[in-house]
């Protein structure tokens, strides 16, 4: 018996490296499209000439397809915002569209992931001030967009000002936590739509910090791929690949779904939460603390680990963080016959805050195409992986029709979240064509 009241998820939307809406990126993941980039010095306001090669996931052309008309905001306004809160604004439209949802909003609220580093806005704004005072220096960094003070406040600003545009009558707010972050939107959203305090939830997060503050962090902590290769649970790897973006889900109480005829992609069963508190170090995460989170989401899901068909990992391609995670999964679907993993960082890097969001994205597509795509590139797994339960998907699996639960797990700086997700299409397609 389970005392978790199923959500539907009714509306995708997000600007994702190589993909900037849902459909795109599934075709990209089922393909096993590998959208990393070399990072150009004006991506990171450096002059010409001016760097060395650095690989990211990065958002391109979206300039060229976002329309900032149609909010309850002066379009002006909305093209000067940071790039990350245009993203947030592109996904959550998408996802209210896809719902069905053009009219009220009244009760309608928005949790959005987002991390506390500066954006790409700030740090631009901030350098502009720094640099005041030479203009020689200035005239030396390119033109960049989203160059507003109110940058400053790129931590809360983001959701709170979409929820705004939107005309979103149920409020909003920001969480962050690290790469974990997408997922406790998700849970917390869910939470809303329990308690009654609103009938529609977006819930998400955006990738937006300034690209060169991240990678020289990563590069600090000694978790950066110096290669440029973003290769979870392969034996080669050696770090992980920064990425961005943004991707929000919309969600509504099952049975409101169905009285209203929306059409349903997924439905959250059980959501499971838990804090490794104090690791071997930040980015080495304890496998307890994961069996944990998943051990809750089951119990609040009413079924079994053994009856999943693909799960979605964290995996970041950090030796150490996926060879814990490898070990954890193999522990606790010990009894299923052949679990196929992955995750879609192979494809798009490491989108931290958004990663989650992403890989949810990732397991709605697969079980719409009754697909089980494989992990992108060359397949040679980490002895963790080169036995069952936990097998690294290395090939892709179409025609699936048994494919209808998949969990999806994102862990940050000691936090671990499981998401247990279930559509079965058979027995909803009568009612959402």
């Amino acid at each position: 018996m389970t005392g978790f009241e199923p959500i539907a998820i009714v509306g995708r939307g997000c600007a994702l490296p190589g993909a900037l809406d849902p459909d795109q990126f599934w075709d990209n993941v089922a393909r096993g499209r590998v959208s990393l980039d070399t990072v150009r010095p004006e991506d990171w306001r450096m002059p010409p000439s001016s760097m060395d090669t650095a690989t990211a996931g990065l958002v391109r052309g979206f300039d060229d397809v976002f329309d900032p008309s149609g909010f309850r905001v002066d379009a002006d306004q909305v093209a000067a915002y940071d790039p990350a809160l245009r993203w947030v604004l592109h996904a959550a439209r998408a996802a209210l569209r896809d719902a069905g949802r053009d009219g009220s909003l009244a009760r309608a609220g928005l949790i959005l992931g987002n991390l506390g580093f500066p954006s790409r806005g700030l740090a631009a704004y901030a350098e502009r001030i720094w640099l005041a005072d030479h203009p020689d220096l200035l005239a030396t960094l390119p033109h960049v967009s989203g160059v507003d003070a109110r940058s400053r406040f790129c931590s809360g600003l983001p959701a709170h000002t979409a929820a705004r545009a939107l005309g979103l009558g149920a409020g909003a707010a920001a969480v962050e936590a690290a790469c974990a972050s997408a997922l406790y939107a998700v849970k917390i959203a869910c939470d809303r739509l329990h308690d009654g305090t609103a009938d529609l939830m977006l819930a998400g997060a955006v990738s937006g910090c300034d690209g060169l503050i991240i990678t020289l962090g990563f590069a600090a902590l000694g978790g950066l791929s110096p290669t440029g290769h973003s290769r979870p649970f392969h034996r080669a790897a050696d770090g992980l690949v920064p990425a961005e973006g943004a991707a929000i889900v919309a969600l509504m109480r099952l049975g409101d779904a169905i009285d209203a005829g929306v059409h349903v992609h997924g439905v959250v069963r059980g959501v499971g939460l838990s804090n490794d508190g104090r690791t071997g170090g930040f980015l080495v995460p304890a496998e307890d603390g994961q069996i944990r989170a998943m051990r809750a989401a089951y119990e609040q899901a009413g079924f079994g680990p053994d009856t999943v068909s693909l799960l979605e990992c964290h995996a970041t391609g950090t030796p150490v963080g996926d060879a814990v995670e490898a070990r954890a999964t193999a522990g606790f679907f010990a009894a299923h016959p052949d679990l196929p993993v992955g995750s879609v960082k192979s494809n798009i890097g490491h989108a931290l805050t958004a990663s989650g969001a992403a890989g949810l994205l990732k397991l709605l597509g697969a079980i719409g195409a009754g697909v089980r795509p494989a992990t992108a590139g060359p397949a040679d797994p980490i002895a963790e992986m080169q036995r069952p339960p936990g097998r690294r998907g290395l090939r892709r699996r179409p025609g699936d029709p048994h494919l209808r639960r998949a969990p999806n797990n994102s862990a940050a700086r000691g936090d671990s979240h499981r998401l247990a997700r279930h559509q079965d299409r058979r027995r909803w397609c009568r009612r959402f064509p």
